[in-house]
């Protein structure tokens, strides 16, 4: 499937209803998700067991089934997001494992993790639980972070490496009271990390 036509269906992908700030949910635009998944699966990525730390209403996740991932399961606190993302998994016709669990408690080992975990620009330091539950289930991470990230994830994943790194932009749509534009423009960073060399 070409990324446009991935971009074009996750268009279809309905997101937050309530989004929680404290969660920083931001629903990840299907530009950006469709370039990740796409850039995942030309790397060989997605063809195994994927999992989505802090799925949200489920576009990564869903995303990667549609592009033929063999099993995906979807992780989240928020059972409303969960609710959204069965909905969006149905509408797409894929079929996506959502299980309600805190990130810090997922076990299971998969091929790859798929996640937008939380900038901490609430709260510092909220992306390491995903860090760390990705790097000790999985064998290749993608991830998206602040950009400027780059020193801080290269120490704190050792010895894992990243592979790959690119700047992208992050459209923001006015989410909370406190966003004085109705969209923002932030660039970020996507990494593709490989834990066992």
């Amino acid at each position: 499937m070409k990324q446009r036509k991935l971009e074009i269906l996750l268009e279809e992908i309905e997101g937050f209803s309530d989004p929680e700030l404290e969660l920083e949910q931001y629903q990840t635009p299907s530009l950006l998700a469709a370039e990740i998944l796409h850039f995942a699966y030309m790397q060989g990525d997605l063809a195994d067991s994927i999992q989505d730390l802090g799925c949200g209403t489920g576009i990564l996740a869903i995303g990667a089934k549609l592009l033929g991932a063999r099993k995906v399961v979807g992780y989240d606190k928020d059972p409303e997001a969960l609710e959204i993302a069965r909905k969006n998994a149905e509408k797409l016709g894929v079929e996506v494992e959502f299980v309600c669990s805190d990130i810090t408690e997922v076990s299971e080992r998969v091929k790859t993790t798929l996640m937008n975990p939380p900038f901490g620009a609430r709260v510092k330091g909220r992306d390491r639980p995903f860090l760390s539950s990705a790097l000790r289930t999985s064998e290749v991470i993608y991830s998206i972070h602040n950009r400027g990230s780059l020193a801080f994830i290269q120490k704190f994943i050792k010895p894992a490496v990243i592979t790959h790194s690119y700047v992208a932009k992050f459209p923001l749509k006015r989410t909370f009271d406190f966003h004085q534009k109705e969209r923002e423009i932030i660039e970020v960073e996507i990494y593709r990390i490989a834990v066992h060399e």
